[in-house]
């Protein structure tokens, strides 16, 4: 059966549902299945978190502390 069919199907069956403990179990599943969604995080989620400061101060932290070449440590 095709996706599109079974969603209208199970959305059909839970429309019939008339036992709030059924319910209940019913969001605890969907409740679920969005936090494994979340489980793995993404570097798209942490777009917006830094203002313009805080990112040049981190880039400065690691042009200073990073992109140092100790050529004497290759020895």
């Amino acid at each position: 059966m095709f996706t599109e069919s079974r969603m209208i199907h199970l959305i059909e069956d839970v429309l019939k549902v008339k036992s709030e403990s059924t319910l209940h179990e019913l969001e605890s599943v969907l409740k679920k299945s969005k936090k494994d969604k979340k489980a793995k995080p993404s570097t798209h989620d942490l777009v917006g978190l830094w203002s313009k400061k805080d990112a040049a101060v981190i880039e400065k932290a690691i042009k200073d502390g990073c992109e140092q070449i100790d050529l004497n440590g290759w020895k």
